[in-house]
């Protein structure tokens, strides 16, 4: 997909704020600093339409992502980030889950995972949450330029090995350095519009 158009139109934190239109949205999920803001501007051809963080749990609301006038991305925050209070993490929690089951524009989430390491337990636990509301799910395994490309299947095995993935949700190799998967994503995006 070719983008010509980009930009962030809001930050919400409750479903009114949400846009009003009927666009599809692709949320995008993963622990905090996974690389979901990098993920972003490389689909979008993009130094910094997303702020790119070295502090992890920047995100605290749902950002989302106008793209060619005819989708959003939607990031939302990122987990497993220890530095914010317990009170925090349950209204962000709060927050994800009610946009995650009752937006009905969400087409799928993309699940970003570093593809260099196993799944964390917080990405288990995302993923068996989008199977019981049988959300659809694309498994973006990032970083993929950090290792060797003869190592590449080897970790994709850990990495639908640990998160039981099931048959139909697609793992895609991916590097917001060099772009690779990134036609790949697009492909399936488009698919699920």
């Amino acid at each position: 997909m070719k983008v010509t158009s980009a930009e962030i139109v809001i930050s919400a934190v409750k479903p009114e704020q949400y846009p009003n239109n009927n666009l599809p949205e692709f949320a995008l999920a993963g622990r905090s600093n996974v690389g979901k803001s990098s993920f972003i501007n490389k689909m979008v051809n993009r130094k910094n339409l997303a702020r790119t963080s070295s502090k992890p749990g920047k995100t605290q609301t749902l950002n989302f992502f106008l793209i060619n006038e005819s989708l959003y991305f939607v990031d939302v925050p990122g987990y497993g980030f220890a530095k914010v209070s317990k009170k925090e993490r349950e209204a962000w929690g709060k927050m994800i889950e009610t946009y995650l089951t009752t937006r009905e524009q969400l087409r799928a989430v993309v699940l970003i995972v570093d593809l260099r390491h196993a799944p964390t337990k917080d990405d288990v636990m995302m993923y068996e949450f989008l199977k019981h509301y049988e959300i659809p799910a694309v498994i973006i395994a990032t970083k993929a330029d950090k290792i060797p490309r003869g190592k590449w299947q080897k970790h994709v095995k850990v990495v639908r090995e640990t998160l039981n993935v099931v048959e139909g949700d697609p793992v895609i190799i991916f590097s917001s350095e060099t772009g690779q998967g990134k036609d790949e994503a697009w492909a399936v995006l488009q698919q699920l519009m």
